[in-house]
């Protein structure tokens, strides 16, 4: 593999400044934020113009603020994450539709840094995005895992922005992508080559490891097991055995899919080259993805079966760069961004978080979730940790790296709220969780006592509100019931059991949150994570009065649940469980009636009863009272489907 790394040393003088992004981040009345990456630390400006009353956008009349910050972190010595953050009172009016170029200071002047004009829409030589404080047109969804064998959805956001611009459709609002933007556990062979290629090429940080078979990250480029059999790299403990099943067993999962985390990720600088090549055509023009020598013969089959979808999923990438650059996109974490069953129950951190080796890992994810995604979100709460980061990067290498990611592990802010109308909260689903003391092995609820009482204080008195989920709160009660059993003999780990009524305390509190008198009279849940999309209506029995809850889950952009398997779960789902039904006095959910709504069209090929399996994008369409209107999955292969309610 050193012969194959040192080929790129050719590329060093011929990358683009511009290796990935931009992409729009934050964007409110006050203020406006832009992620990217370039080679080179550049001093950058954003350039910002409003469009006129006639349709026009002036030169001269760029929109000046003193309030622009450059925070630049080193993740390589040719590798630097901006996030450009542009903050003033009434700097963006609602309803405006705005350009912007990001722009270098250079010896003649400013110049843009984006040489690749297909990142602008055609008669286009900017960037641009409307913005809207009243959410009428909201795109949702999750779960992107590249080497899924289906298109990727997340292009349909592009066709639905050039739609956009030729007067076909309103312009989407934002994106919210509510988990699973990266599998770190979940890697193909032919993607894991091509970030180690991209480490080498942007040299980015390497680090010790303490604890394992290998000294240090650069070690992996060489490591006999560093394909398909990472799980040999773990240290000779104890533990390992422990922690062989918790991250890298290919774990046959009776009720859902078995998971092959042989591929995990181990290091900070593969997390960054991971999301880096998720979400930039550019990076690939210098990869080459022919297999590595130290691919094994019995993988080779698999890495070349893996290989053409990769391909196919880099060709599409330049449309997906695109779109994330003109609509403001807001993320948060689940599971597969930093490992699979991530604090899924007590023992699963008691085994991981007291292993050096195993915390590193997923403090190196954590880490660069927070570069990649959480910090576009709410950049004002995480300034107490900038000068933290940079101590950590420094130009060289990573410096009181363990120290850092303490800092990280013990965070509480990882959630937000938009001051959109109506207003969005967005969920922090899987750091704050309601362990269980009885016992270690039964799953963790996913958010705990306060901080449901901080979303409970959050919401009251609204007269509707938005909230992102991860995981659905009413999830199919087949399901549910079958990960209970699992549940009840130590197994949570195998079947997932990551639902909101599987621990009785964060259910109870959720669904009384539903139940209060002053709880919002229109409730909108988006959500994902299951790997299929149904849309459920949900009213309280026995109240004269009762709010509005709609569910809307879309899942995933690119992924889908085994067909078979699932065709199974909506049959016995339908029969056990219809409103009339008596096993449903045995659900935490008794006191609350729900209506699956009807996907239409519905071909047998992809719609099972109320369930649309395969890839798509969420669009939920809204009135400026908050009323939703329309519930759609706009598919990865140029459909559309609606879910009508009776």
């Amino acid at each position: 593999m050193a012969d194959n790394l040192s080929n790129q040393e050719n590329h060093k003088d011929t990358l683009p400044l511009l290796v990935a992004g931009p992409i729009l981040r934050r964007v409110d009345s006050n203020q406006l934020t832009l992620w990217l990456v370039t080679t080179s630390d550049v001093n950058l400006r954003v350039c910002l113009q409003q469009q006129s009353a006639a349709g026009d956008f002036i030169a001269e009349q760029n929109i000046v603020v003193d309030g622009f910050t450059q925070h630049s972190f080193c993740v390589g010595s040719r590798a630097f994450i901006h996030l450009l953050h542009i903050k003033a009172e009434h700097l963006l009016d609602c309803g405006k539709t705005y350009q912007y170029l990001v722009q270098k200071i250079t010896e003649s002047g400013w110049q843009d840094i984006v040489a690749d004009a297909s990142m602008y829409y055609p008669k286009r030589n900017c960037f641009h995005f409307t913005y809207n404080s009243t959410l009428t047109n909201v795109l949702h969804g999750s779960c992107r895992k590249p080497h899924f064998e289906g298109d990727d959805a997340l292009t349909r956001v592009d066709d639905l922005l050039q739609a956009s611009l030729e007067g076909e459709t309103n312009v989407p609002d934002l994106l919210v992508m509510s988990g699973d933007q990266i599998y770190a556990d979940d890697v193909a062979g032919p993607t894991l080559f091509a970030i180690r290629q991209l480490i080498s090429v942007l040299g980015l940080h390497g680090e010790t490891l303490e604890e394992a078979e290998i000294i240090d990250s650069d070690a992996l480029d060489i490591a006999t097991h560093g394909y398909y059999q990472r799980e040999k790299i773990l240290p000779k403990t104890e533990a390992n055995s422990v922690l062989s099943k918790l991250f890298f067993k290919a774990k046959r999962k009776p009720i859902f899919t078995s998971v092959n985390a042989k591929n995990h990720l181990i290091a900070f600088s593969e997390i960054i080259a991971m999301y880096i090549l998720v979400w930039s055509p550019t990076p690939w023009r210098f990869l080459k993805l022919d297999m590595p020598k130290h691919v094994l013969p019995e993988f080779h089959a698999l890495y070349e079966k893996e290989k053409v979808v990769i391909e196919s999923f880099s060709n599409n990438l330049s449309k997906t760069a695109r779109a994330m650059a003109h609509v403001p996109v807001y993320m948060i974490f689940d599971d597969h961004d930093v490992s699979d069953d991530w604090n899924l129950t007590r023992s699963w951190e008691e085994a991981v978080y007291d292993h050096p080796l195993s915390k590193r890992m997923i403090g190196n994810a954590l880490f660069g979730y927070w570069l990649c995604q959480g910090l576009g979100n709410n950049i004002d709460v995480f300034e107490p940790l900038i000068d933290s980061v940079k101590q950590t990067l420094l130009t060289d290498s990573l410096r009181k790296h363990d120290e850092f990611i303490d800092l990280l592990l013990h965070w509480q802010d990882w959630h937000y709220c938009l001051p959109t109308s109506p207003p969005m909260y967005v969920m922090d689903t899987r750091t704050r969780r309601w362990r269980s003391e009885s016992n270690p092995n039964k799953p963790s609820g996913l958010l705990d006592w306060e901080a449901l009482c901080e979303f409970q204080q959050q919401i009251l008195g609204q007269k509707s509100v938005i909230v992102i989920s991860a995981a659905p709160i009413y999830g199919l009660k087949f399901i549910e019931a079958v990960q209970k059993i699992f549940t009840f003999f130590g197994l949570a780990l195998m079947v997932d059991a990551e639902n909101w009524m599987a621990h009785k305390g964060t259910a109870q509190v959720i669904l009384n949150i539903f139940r209060h008198e002053k709880t919002p009279p229109k409730f909108i849940i988006l959500s994902g994570d299951v790997h299929y999309s149904f849309v459920y209506d949900v009213s309280l029995r026995f109240r004269r009065v009762s709010p509005e809850i709609l569910q809307f889950t879309c899942s995933g952009f690119k992924n889908a649940f085994p067909r078979g398997l699932l065709r199974w779960f909506e049959r016995f789902n339908r029969a056990l469980y219809s409103k009339r039904s008596p096993l449903n006095l045995l659900t935490r959910r008794r006191n609350m009636v729900i209506d699956e709504r009807d996907p239409e069209p519905n071909p047998p090929d992809i719609v099972l009863g109320s369930l649309v399996n395969t890839p798509a994008v969420g669009q939920l369409l809204l009135t400026s009272d908050g009323d939703a209107v329309k519930c759609r999955a706009i598919l990865a292969d140029g459909k559309t489907i609606e879910f009508n309610q009776d």
